[in-house]
């Protein structure tokens, strides 16, 4: 017996025939494949956030790399923000030539490191 909350999810699915939308990271520009999907909220759970957004994976996490929590709460709440930093915009730069589905592990900022 399948859930009924499962039951609601299954029946709302795309057909097989139809190609579902791509999804396109805000930060990137690029279509986001399904394994590198991440939600990020705008504003942290723990600052009170409740919107997400969906992100490239490694777009996700250079944001936490870069910024604070409190940061992110207070400044960097809207992907055309975070776009327009400095460190994001080389970010950004660095990432269009790769594909949609490259992943690399990212190291904390010496910033955020260094403020512990």
């Amino acid at each position: 017996m399948i859930g009924k909350i499962r039951q609601k999810l299954i029946a709302q699915e795309v057909p097989a025939l139809q190609k579902p939308a791509e999804i396109m990271c805000p930060i990137c520009d690029r279509p986001i494949p399904a394994s590198q999907r991440d939600a990020h909220h705008l504003i942290p759970k723990s600052k009170g956030g409740k919107t997400t957004e969906y992100l490239h994976r490694i777009c996700h996490k250079q944001i936490h790399a870069l910024f604070t929590e409190t940061e992110l709460a207070q400044q960097y709440h809207h992907a055309q923000i975070l776009r327009d930093h400095p460190e994001m915009k080389k970010f950004i730069e660095w990432v269009s030539n790769k594909p949609n589905s490259f992943y690399e592990k990212t190291r904390k900022s010496s910033r955020l490191k260094s403020s512990k």
